[in-house]
């Protein structure tokens, strides 16, 4: 740890997991562990409307938990970064254990 009060260190993950708190985003992080998906198959595979989607993923994007590229006229989007999608297939996991 580093720092007056130790906890700069864990500044970048408490941030993280606000960006990952709604299961919404959840499910989006799950979605794209499968690999690259645009905003219409994310819609489908969800059951969320087109606009509640975007939004979310407008979070995770700015969490650095997302990155889009476009494919033609539309964004595929998909993960930075793997480990993310361990964190929540953990997390999932362990809210499963409990039931």
């Amino acid at each position: 740890m580093t720092g007056t009060n130790g906890y700069e260190a864990y500044e970048g993950a408490g941030e993280l997991l606000r960006a990952l708190a709604a299961p919404i985003r959840l499910a989006i992080v799950s979605e794209l562990a499968q690999g690259e998906r645009c905003v219409h198959e994310l819609v489908e595979k969800l059951r969320a409307p087109q606009p509640l989607v975007s939004q979310h993923l407008r979070v995770l994007r700015g969490a650095g938990v997302v990155r889009g590229s476009r494919r033609g006229r539309e964004i595929a989007y998909a993960l930075v970064d793997e480990h993310v999608a361990h964190i929540v297939a953990d997390a999932v996991s362990h809210a499963g254990e409990g039931s």
